[in-house]
């Protein structure tokens, strides 16, 4: 294999499952829906490797974290133990680098608030239903990632869903994702589809909104953010990147890649045996999109409920 699609035997043990999974019918399989049950044993000795997950440290640094987050008497969080792994799996089980994190969240919150008060699924249902912006392929890639797709070309009329309507429903996506326990240790790769970009989008697309994007996907994400793709941009989306350039960090920069048209410099990073037809990919072309999530999201609605009450103890 090339040395891009290197990958470890708990990698390939995972390939293995999710090729005898496709025999499986697609009622059994419930495409649209996330996997919440426990790691297998090839995916926490991954996370073992990756991050230094041992049900010792595993532990420690949940009672680290419990203990911590009681002190932290501003804050207020759930302190069961998958909760805490949420935010512990990202931060490689550094208690207090997870405990900064819960902070950094609760900050963003409280300086938007009025963008994320009382977030729910019912709130954003048309935005899913009668718009394509948001979509998630139903596979996970050739590393056992989530891929989230954005589509903010053509494809997205701001008139119809604002830019803080798209925020809110990449909001909700984020949500749910962090339950999956598979993702919390494998991570995400984003694909952000700039194709047929127009002014029409870029006027949409301010410096407020772009620092409002790009502080979440930095700074209050309990995710492992492994890759951010931008594809199919034409040139006037110098005029985007003028916008977003200020707001990127450095390691969001080494995990920044641009591809333009260019399908074949894409699948350097992604296996075109796992993307559709749209990316080049050997996938039949994508038929769902977020109408098809929708309901996975709303099936979430408690955990969302729930995590709209986080932050800190004195409001926001």
């Amino acid at each position: 294999a090339p040395e891009r699609f290197k990958i470890t035997p708990a990698q390939e043990s995972l390939q293995e499952s999710t090729s005898k999974k496709k025999c499986v019918s697609k009622m059994d399989l419930a495409p649209f829906d996330i996997d919440t049950s426990p790691p297998s044993p090839e995916l926490l000795e991954f996370s073992r490797k990756d991050l230094r997950e041992t049900p010792q440290v595993r532990e420690a640094a949940i009672l680290e974290l419990r203990k911590l987050l009681h002190n932290a008497t501003d804050l207020h969080y759930r302190d069961d133990d998958d909760f805490l792994m949420i935010f512990l799996r990202p931060c490689h089980f550094y208690a207090e680098s997870a405990l900064k994190m819960m902070r950094r969240i609760a900050e963003f919150k409280k300086n938007n608030y009025p963008l994320m008060h009382n977030l729910s699924p019912e709130d954003e249902k048309i935005s899913f239903i009668d718009h394509g912006i948001v979509n998630v392929l139903t596979n996970k890639d050739h590393k056992g990632r989530r891929v989230l797709l954005i589509n903010c070309g053509k494809a997205w009329d701001p008139k119809a869903v604002s830019p803080e309507k798209m925020f809110r429903m990449f909001f909700l996506v984020h949500l749910v994702a962090q339950m999956e326990q598979s993702t919390q240790i494998n991570g995400v790769v984003i694909i952000m589809d700039f194709d047929g970009l127009s002014l029409k989008q870029v006027k949409a697309l301010s410096p407020s909104f772009s620092k409002l994007l790009l502080t979440f996907i930095q700074e209050a994400v309990p995710l492992r953010m492994k890759e951010v793709h931008i594809i199919k941009q034409p040139f006037v989306f110098n005029m985007v990147w003028q916008l977003f350039k200020p707001f990127i960090g450095e390691k969001l920069k080494t995990r920044l890649e641009f591809h333009g048209q260019d399908m074949k410099k894409l699948h350097k990073y992604l296996d075109p045996n796992f993307l559709p037809k749209n990316f080049g990919g050997n996938l039949p072309m994508l038929n769902y999109g977020s109408r098809d999530w929708y309901p996975c999201i709303e099936k979430y609605t408690d955990h969302i409920s729930k995590w709209n009450t986080y932050g800190f103890a004195s409001g926001p």
